[in-house]
């Protein structure tokens, strides 16, 4: 029996996993990550990394990727509500520059795998969200790179929310889609 739905779309690489859930009236078991299946799936992956964060609701941490040590990262969200976001930085696919979004809960508990490749982000819309994440290469701070979550020739949708968005100070000064070469995601 298989305990992911891997749903594709129009993006190469991006990838949105439904676990099965299995409830009753205790609570809930689920497996977050099985290498057999995922590697079924084409995600054939090392994770080496996890991390954790919470923040409140209108936060937006992104657009981020790594122009050194690239990361993979399968994301979800333990507590609240998120709508993440992917955009392909990869010079040589077709989608280049194209953005994908999805909604991360504790409801839905879906996941979504980002490969290298790929900035990425998220917008908070619940009070609060706790959002864990596997990388497939480890953070280098030297290597940091981003786009505006605003950037006029990327365009997210982002859903509009009750209060301001709320950025940190590196996540202010991102340069713009068009004014990056992305040459680091060559090979991918």
């Amino acid at each position: 029996m298989a305990n992911f739905e891997f749903i594709k779309n129009e993006i190469d690489g991006l990838v949105v996993i439904k676990p099965t859930v299995h409830g009753d009236n205790r609570g809930f078991f689920m497996e977050t990550y099985h290498k057999g299946e995922f590697v079924a799936a084409g995600i054939d992956r090392e994770f080496v990394q996890d991390n954790h964060s919470k923040s409140t609701k209108g936060v937006l941490r992104g657009l981020h990727f790594q122009k050194e040590n690239t990361q993979g990262k399968l994301v979800r969200v333990t507590k609240g509500e998120v709508f993440d976001v992917a955009v392909d930085c990869r010079p040589n696919s077709k989608t280049f520059g194209k953005w994908y979004g999805v909604t991360l809960s504790e409801e839905n508990k879906m996941q979504f795998y980002v490969p290298e490749g790929f900035a990425h982000g998220f917008l908070v819309l619940s009070d609060e969200a706790e959002f864990l994440y596997k990388c497939t290469d480890v953070y280098n701070p030297t290597a940091e790179g981003g786009i505006p979550y605003n950037d006029e020739t990327i365009n997210v949708q982002w859903p509009e929310i009750d209060c301001e968005i709320k950025l940190s100070e590196k996540d202010k000064i991102h340069t713009p889609f068009a004014q990056q070469t992305f040459s680091y995601f060559a090979g991918y």
